[in-house]
């Protein structure tokens, strides 16, 4: 009775949602299963394959891992499997009647899936809506021929048949004969180097057993090649994701690419941009995926070497990271798209003018707001740390305006959301390159990472991944071991983002040499220990923070995984700061519902840990049905002890002491509450994951707001005096948004600043909007 209590499809369900009209299964040309909450076990395939007549099938919506092997629907031509949890699609060979497929929205799936779905099923004309006519005669055809004549010209310079034939000594050759295929044989882009082994391995035990067979006579009889597809164990070894990377130094145009294409212009400069449709950020299904196992540890993947181009790539999805707050996101419609039609955008060819006209007092922005809030919000100690700063505060100057995460290279891109920007560390001089570190900053947003000169506004390096979208990346300095036991320093990139997996780049010699996978879900945030630097933090939508160590690095870029923490958070992490006198002990995690502090000592047994305490904010105390102030989406030490960080909707940004704040707390109760030194006036917008910086040598906190300007907040030694008086402080500047304008569309709208990055002497401050438009800013007299 249970059994029978848990089936979801049963002939009566068939009957009720199918179409024509009928009591009979084998009449039913059309059925519609879309969002049942079905996985795979619950599709009975000696029911379903009753369906002798059916045509048109939709099962989009669900939770299907892959079609239940054995279900034989001969008279099937459309299939929606779209918005599933697909992981292979090797169950879809069974179905070579399929005309029109969709499997959009399939987080697991990859552009070598993508190959592979074309390769297996010869009658497939539309995919995901497009016509793949051209597409699939040159995958079926074209790079076929190529790769069997590769293959027979391995097997004819480098192996021959057994004597005597055998299936033991057969099996020993297809074996080695594989394996120098995988080698040996390279063709077409990095990203399809799973597909393109997929089948160098099928052809080449085509070919031997064709061998076979004549030689003998057609009376080998006692082979039998291991299935053309692959296991999903074999999957499980290679991860996901498909890797394609730009540089400037070699630029070509690959035909077969579907991940990448060159472009003849340099990274799309801005004076310009047509204001785009505010895209409300909005769930998606990345965010309520349900966990099917636990992360995969995979062993590191073969390089990725960097291939192309210097020019803005994209991502067709816009961004998605809201998943706790639906009763706070607001659809940002005040600034509608404008008629943008020109192919083009104007370059400045001369630095852009002195904004004076876009300067603005402190009280020009924040008078309206003071009558908000008073003192008495905010209890305040006075504790003190001395801020060894400079005391006049610099001027910047808008740059460069680059756009330069174009979805298809479009100009057009206004909609892709760039999220996390950070500058290099400072080169290993005796590594032979003189750049300075400073001056390089990486940036993320949609289907790719860019790594870009801040000086030139050139983009010098470019990582995609077809499928992506990237939340977070981070710099580390590791050591890389080196014949003779020496070891050299070298700057990677950790990048990740909605499909969980870990993206590990060496940008100074143009590869992406591994990845693994952290999450089941999304990655929100990254971290690198700045004490161990092999130490990787990784905050996730399943509402936990990993710690990895990726350790061993060699000079021919092997690495180890290994799983050393985790920490459970309640709700999504969104920002990760360690302790800058003791990166070793404690970790902050500011989330959607709270700022949590977790002990990270190894010393201590237990691998799996709650937070130690919870720390609390006065405007906590106005929370009410209608607004909560517990999304803590901006967080960073501005010194070695005092931290900054603000509310989701609170309209100001936290000073506070963490050692205060620690020494207040008994051991007793989770909850502390934050000792607040100052409040920094800020927008009062309820736009989230409007993310602050911090630069500590200048002693500067940096906000950008919903009109794409800039709070400047300069911390001096007077200024720390001045908490004592228990005043809310205004900004020291606002910079208006630059208005670059785009060539015969006039000037674009300021946007929402995502994410803020500057590098440790204040040379440039890098602003990433919701707009697809990364703005640097540089210091004057530098």
């Amino acid at each position: 009775m249970y059994v029978r209590a848990m089936e979801k499809i049963t002939e009566k369900i068939l009957l009720e949602k199918s179409s024509p009209k009928t009591n009979k299964l084998d009449q039913i040309k059309t059925l519609n299963l879309s969002r049942m909450g079905l996985k795979s076990e619950d599709l009975p395939v000696p029911l379903l394959s009753k369906l002798c007549s059916l045509e048109q099938l939709d099962l989009s919506g669900n939770m299907l891992q892959e079609i239940p092997k054995g279900l034989c629907l001969p008279c099937l031509k459309i299939l929606n499997c779209s918005n599933n949890d697909m992981e292979d699609v090797a169950s879809l060979e069974a179905l070579r009647n399929i005309e029109e497929l969709r499997l959009e929205d399939n987080l697991y799936l990859t552009v070598n899936d993508e190959h592979k779905v074309i390769f297996m099923l010869p009658k497939l004309r539309v995919f995901n809506g497009k016509d793949i006519s051209s597409t699939a005669h040159h995958i079926r055809h074209g790079s076929t021929e190529i790769l069997r004549k590769r293959v027979i010209g391995l097997w004819e310079r480098s192996f021959s048949l057994p004597d005597p034939i055998t299936a033991k000594s057969l099996a020993a050759v297809e074996k080695s004969f594989v394996n120098a295929a995988h080698s040996q044989i390279k063709y077409g882009p990095s990203s399809l180097s799973d597909y393109t082994k997929w089948r160098l391995k099928m052809i080449a035990k085509e070919y031997l057993k064709s061998l076979t067979c004549s030689e003998e006579g057609g009376k080998v009889t006692d082979i039998t090649p291991t299935k053309e597809n692959e296991t999903q164990a074999e999957r499980e070894t290679r991860d996901l994701g498909g890797n394609s990377i730009t540089s400037p130094q070699k630029r070509t145009r690959n035909n077969t690419e579907v991940s990448a294409e060159a472009s003849p212009r340099k990274s799309s400069r801005l004076a310009s941009a047509a204001p785009a449709e505010a895209s409300p950020r909005k769930s998606t299904r990345v965010l309520s995926t349900p966990q099917k196992t636990d992360p995969i540890l995979s062993s590191p993947r073969k390089h990725a070497r960097m291939t192309s181009v210097d020019t803005p790539e994209g991502s067709p999805r816009k961004s998605s990271r809201l998943e706790n707050i639906s009763q706070k996101v607001v659809s940002k419609t005040e600034s509608p798209r404008k008629a943008a039609k020109s192919p083009g955008v104007s370059t400045p060819t001369s630095r852009p003018a002195k904004c004076e006209s876009q300067r603005k007092t402190a009280k020009d922005q924040t008078t309206a707001q003071q009558s908000k809030r008073t003192a008495a919000d905010t209890p305040r100690k006075t504790t003190r740390v001395k801020l060894q700063i400079p005391q006049e505060p610099v001027s910047l100057q808008p740059f460069h305006v680059l756009q330069c995460h174009s979805r298809q290279d479009s100009p057009d891109d206004f909609s892709t959301q760039l999220w996390a920007c950070a500058f290099e560390p400072p080169q290993d001089c005796s590594g032979g390159d003189t750049r300075d570190g400073s001056r390089t900053v990486a940036t993320c947003g949609g289907e790719s990472l860019c790594v870009i000169d801040c000086e030139s506004g050139h983009v010098l390096k470019k990582y995609k991944v077809p499928g992506e979208e990237f939340f977070s990346l981070t710099w580390s300095t590791v050591l890389m071991s080196r014949t003779g036991g020496s070891t050299r320093p070298c700057n990677i990139l950790a990048a990740g983002g909605k499909r969980g997996l870990v993206k590990l780049i060496h940008p100074r010699v143009n590869l992406a040499f591994g990845e693994f996978r952290a999450s089941r879900r999304a990655i929100s945030i990254m971290r690198f220990s700045p004490r161990k630097a092999s130490f990787l933090f990784t905050g996730t939508y399943e509402n936990k923070i990993f710690l990895w160590d990726i350790c061993g690095l060699d000079q021919d870029y092997n690495f180890k995984i290994s799983k050393l923490l985790v920490l459970e958070t309640n709700s999504t992490p969104l920002h990760l700061s360690l302790l800058p006198t003791s990166p070793d002990t404690h970790l902050l995690s500011a989330c959607d519902e709270g700022l949590y502090v977790f002990d990270i000592q190894l010393s201590k047994n237990t691998q799996k840990r709650n937070e130690e305490m919870e720390i609390v904010f006065p405007i906590y105390k106005k929370n009410d049905k209608k607004n909560n102030y517990r999304t803590i989406d901006g967080l960073s030490f501005l010194s070695d002890d005092i931290v900054a960080s603000k509310s989701h909707m609170q309209g100001s940004i936290y000073l506070w002491s963490w050692s205060a704040t620690r020494a207040s707390w008994n051991g007793r109760k989770k909850e502390v509450a934050a000792v607040v030194l100052a409040e920094l006036q800020w927008s009062s917008t309820d736009i989230p994951y409007l993310s602050l910086g911090t630069c500590p040598g200048y002693g500067y906190v940096v906000c950008g707001d919903e009109q794409g300007r800039l709070w400047m907040y300069h911390i001096t030694d007077t200024m720390m005096e001045n908490f004592k008086s228990g005043k809310t402080i205004s900004a020291t500047e606002v910079l208006d948004w630059p208005s670059p304008v785009r060539a015969g569309m006039g000037a674009l709208e300021g946007p929402s600043i995502n994410g803020i990055a500057m590098d440790p002497d204040l040379h440039y401050l890098v602003a990433l909007t919701d707009k697809n438009m990364a703005v640097v800013w540089k210091r004057e007299n530098h």
